[in-house]
């Protein structure tokens, strides 16, 4: 396959999961004022739950998927991938009905837990919550098999399958959660539960249309898929035994690293309505959960997602370069990556963490809480872009178990402290076990990629410290404006004064940072030819103009 090529179906894929997310993110504005914190913490109980179980059902079977038939179509022998196809497609069908039964069957048993005492009187009921689980469990049925396609699609390097399909899905699950708690809220009057309730059966309903789009490029691609099986070289002689051996042990990095953020979300679910009630904050503690584990991740994921679909498309070249053997050229990718990731998260984590207060208000409501927990959450999304990066970066030079390694040390030390820091700083006791855990896990990571690798850090924390001088300047602007603003009206005189602050905070500091990384020639440096052609679009539509 060209390169042109591979690079457009990267780049297609890219776009159709960054699109995916935004819309992910989007929905929860509208979802919060129909269903409140209370719906939000329900929300958060079931799908936490499904999205653990959706990992064990599927175990990292689609990407390993990917990367089997990927190996065998090179070879030249397209009997093996196909083989593979109609036997995992039987597989993740039995794993996905199993996980379905055991979600549906652990519900009563997984809501108490959840609730830790929190429930009843002060917000959700058992009852509430097992409905809301055994709702979301029906869309493991379907998911498993969809994902299977979606992988044997990018073995073939064919990226508009799974793009298409991933866009689809989220507009109809979103489409359908918003429609109906709308109709149950507003035209039924009828109740939160079953509002939410309906709301995570969206992600069946949604999954239902991303394999309708699947089955459609199967249909339109059968013709030519059936051709290159007539031209194939022989199958390879493997048995299923050796085949499942194989592709386990492509899954094994898949699943673990995937899993980073629901495990913890995890923890969460389990410990942090318990640590609440101990502390005697039992009335509070659902509001605060929904706030912890949905509202506030949902907007501080928004600049992870554009840094690490920005640094994660230079993770092929790094894998090229590895196998290669050409480790200058690899240690300059990294040290790129790295600093990419920097430049865009750290004045986005850092803008967002001051305007913390306008900018929940803006998205959701006036709320001290909420601000105060988007304050401390915002600095966490620089560790998630780098976690992500780091652990990509162990896969492209095939260190995947290190990956693993180092999810399990932030795992186990988010295990331990989560109850400890909640019972000692309140709510923000999970924010703090979280960003530790994930500290330590980038640390170590750092380390592999240093030893294995021969990667530096010195020039990347010479830069870094350079970018957060200008997050330093661009921090003070935001502040200078604000305080400018507080003779006037503050953010919770209203939401429409939210928007104001937040606007005008936000486009003066990006327009303080940007400046400052341009006349430093940073984003020279970082953006090379893709800031020469956005300068060179502009100049030209201005001499047009004149």
């Amino acid at each position: 396959m060209s390169e042109s090529k591979l690079l457009r179906g990267t780049f297609v894929l890219t776009l159709g999961t960054y699109i995916s997310r935004i819309l992910g993110m989007l929905y929860v504005i509208p979802f919060y004022a129909l269903v409140s914190k209370i719906g939000g913490a329900l929300y958060s109980y079931g799908y936490g739950q499904y999205t653990i179980f959706l990992f064990i059902s599927t175990a990292g079977f689609p990407l390993a998927v990917s990367k089997f038939v990927s190996k065998y179509n090179s070879l030249g022998d397209y009997h093996t991938g196909r083989r593979m196809l109609k036997s995992g497609l039987l597989v993740m069908s039995i794993m996905g009905v199993l996980g379905f039964l055991l979600l549906f069957s652990l519900a009563p048993f997984l809501a108490e837990i959840v609730l830790g005492g929190s429930g009843d009187e002060h917000g959700n009921k058992i009852e509430d919550v097992i409905l809301v689980m055994r709702m979301v469990s029906v869309a493991l049925i379907v998911v498993p098999m969809m994902s299977l396609i979606r992988g044997f699609f990018q073995g073939y390097q064919s990226m508009g399958p799974t793009a298409v399909s991933q866009v689809v899905e989220q507009v109809v699950r979103i489409i359908f959660l918003l429609g109906s708690s709308f109709v149950i809220m507003k035209l039924l009057d009828g109740e939160i539960a079953t509002a939410v309730a309906f709301s995570t059966f969206s992600a069946f309903i949604g999954a239902l249309g991303g394999l309708a789009v699947l089955i459609l490029y199967w249909y339109k691609r059968k013709p030519y898929l059936d051709q290159m099986l007539e031209n194939s070289r022989p199958a390879s002689v493997m048995t299923t035994k050796e085949m499942y051996k194989e592709l386990l042990s492509y899954a094994g990095p898949f699943v673990f690293v995937g899993l980073a953020i629901p495990l913890y979300q995890y923890v969460d679910q389990f410990t942090f309505n318990r640590a609440m009630v101990r502390i005697g904050q039992a009335d509070v503690a659902e509001e605060l959960f929904g706030m912890v584990n949905l509202y506030v991740p949902k907007l501080v994921m928004i600049p992870v997602s554009l840094a690490t679909a920005f640094g994660l498309t230079l993770v092929p070249t790094i894998t090229n370069s590895y196998t290669s053997g050409d480790f200058t050229t690899l240690r300059k990718q990294i040290d790129k990556t790295f600093q990419i990731s920097v430049l865009l998260v750290l004045p986005a984590v850092v803008g967002l963490s001051v305007l913390a207060y306008p900018a929940y208000a803006t998205f959701y409501e006036i709320s001290e809480e909420g601000g105060r927990i988007l304050r401390w959450y915002a600095p966490v999304a620089i560790l998630f872009s780098f976690f992500t990066l780091t652990a990509a970066i162990l896969q492209g030079i095939n260190k995947q178990k290190f990956a693993v390694i180092s999810l399990a040390f932030g795992f186990i030390l988010k295990m331990i402290f989560n109850i400890p820091f909640i019972v000692w700083f309140g709510e923000i006791g999970a924010i703090l076990a979280t960003a530790l855990g994930y500290t330590v896990s980038i640390a170590y990571s750092f380390w592999m990629i240093s030893r294995h690798a021969g990667y530096r850090f010195k020039f990347f924390v010479r830069r870094s410290f350079l970018m957060a001088i200008f997050a330093g300047i661009m921090t003070l602007s935001i502040f200078i404006v604000t305080h400018l603003f507080s003779y006037t009206f503050t953010y919770d005189d209203g939401k429409l004064y939210s928007v104001i602050i937040l606007l005008i905070g936000v486009g003066i500091g990006a327009i303080v940072y940007l400046y400052l990384s341009y006349r430093s020639h940073l984003l020279e440096k970082l953006m090379g030819n893709q800031l020469d052609r956005i300068l060179s679009r502009f100049k030209r539509k201005k001499a047009v103009e004149h």
